[in-house]
């Protein structure tokens, strides 16, 4: 069990102290490895527990970096720029069970939650494990509880577990962020997660 006490060290509120025991004990996060490797994880993602909504308000050049087939041209990103529901709902189109741009749905189910979890068809399949509707309530999801928990079914679903006991950090980022961005930052909060869940 994670104590208030020990989150308190970790720069982590106490309000995540029953979401973290319950999606450890829900998802069979045991070890005190997979455990520090989670709320490692969990911590680069969501800035330490803090930001549980994915922040898309971006400038014309950064989209432009960051989807360069969505924005191809200045003309087209600026057409975008700083308009975070617009964003999302261009480069979440017609994928991860979305429906099209005009649909909505990019914005509707954007990133939230302690891995960000984005996309219709993964709020449907976390909602379907964990008994509650995300598609029809998808800010549940950036509520403490439910931001844990999704981060613990989609944990559990591609077999995090296996690859925090075998201490595989570029494995384990690749498989929650699709690259290895940020790996320092998830290795350390990490090492710190597990210097004081194994005191």
């Amino acid at each position: 069990m994670v104590t208030a006490d020990q989150l308190k060290k970790l720069h982590i509120g106490a309000e995540w102290v029953d979401a973290l025991n319950e999606t450890f004990n829900t998802f069979g996060i045991s070890t005190k490895r997979q455990q520090a490797a989670f709320i490692g994880q969990c911590g680069h993602e969501c800035g330490n527990f803090r930001t549980l909504e994915e922040n898309l308000n971006y400038r014309a050049e950064t989209l432009m970096k960051l989807w360069k087939a969505r924005f191809p041209t200045m003309e087209i990103a600026n057409q975008y720029s700083k308009n975070p529901k617009k964003i999302a709902n261009k480069v979440y189109s017609s994928r991860m069970g979305n429906r099209d741009e005009a649909s909505g749905d990019g914005y509707r189910f954007r990133g939230r939650g302690c891995i960000q979890l984005t996309g219709h068809a993964n709020y449907f399949h976390a909602g379907q494990a964990l008994g509650v509707d995300f598609v029809m309530e998808p800010d549940l999801v950036a509520t403490p509880k439910y931001a844990a928990l999704t981060a613990g079914w989609f944990w559990s679903t591609h077999n995090c577990n296996n690859l925090a006991e075998a201490a595989d950090w570029v494995g384990l980022t690749k498989k929650i962020n699709g690259g290895t961005i940020g790996l320092d930052d998830r290795i350390k909060h990490t090492n710190e997660a597990f210097a004081v869940l194994g005191s």
